[in-house]
């Protein structure tokens, strides 16, 4: 019977480190960006593989100044923006009081999280191809709100276009910036990698 048991055993702890483990599959835009590789490089003449830009980490900030006095509403916030990311999320507080705006330094003021790796090719699939299409009149992302040494920055007014998020447990309309960090060195880099990757940039004139 000890011997049925030992030989039983190693398989359960398979089973067991294969549901620990995160990520089941490889991310599909990670698959992507190894594909449109070849059409970066040429249409900017790359020499060195090191040259070719690529995601860096994506961050997404969250302000709470409106509920700093509310405990329960930056917990909220910071449930929701822990379910958005898959990630838990990093309060952020005040560095100096403010008497205009009654802040005291070390108060909460909002909410951020860094995702690299799968997390941030994850996030950024799903965002390119579930949540914008689901904005009400989506026309595209501005093409231009970038900084000028290859980031790009977004604005999403409402956290309700997330498919983690329910109505119904919604105390607050919350938005959010998402920041997009590239290692291109220009803007025009950075646009042509996230547009090959998906980004859904406004095609009105």
């Amino acid at each position: 019977m000890a011997k049925k048991e030992s030989a039983q055993a190693p398989a359960k702890k398979k089973k067991v480190a294969e549901e620990a483990r995160p990520f089941t599959e490889p991310a599909r835009l990670r698959v992507k960006y190894k594909e449109i590789v070849p059409q970066l490089v040429e249409k900017f003449g790359y020499k060195n593989p090191m040259e070719i830009p690529k995601l860096e980490k994506i961050v997404l900030n969250m302000g709470l100044g409106s509920d700093k006095d509310n405990e329960k509403g930056i917990d909220a916030a910071v449930e929701e923006l822990g379910l958005i990311a898959g990630q838990k999320p990093v309060v952020t507080r005040a560095k100096k009081s403010v008497a205009n705006f009654k802040v005291r330094q070390g108060m909460k003021v909002g909410a951020k999280v860094t995702l690299r790796g799968d997390r941030m090719y994850y996030f950024a699939d799903k965002l390119m191809n579930i949540v914008l299409p689901r904005v009400r009149d989506f026309r595209g992302v501005s093409d231009t709100s970038f900084d000028g040494r290859g980031n790009y920055a977004m604005g999403l007014k409402e956290q309700l276009i997330f498919p983690e998020i329910n109505y119904d447990d919604v105390d607050k309309v919350r938005g959010m910036d998402v920041i997009f960090v590239t290692t291109a060195k220009t803007d025009e880099e950075a646009r042509e990698l996230l547009r090959l990757l998906g980004m859904p940039f406004g095609t009105n004139e």
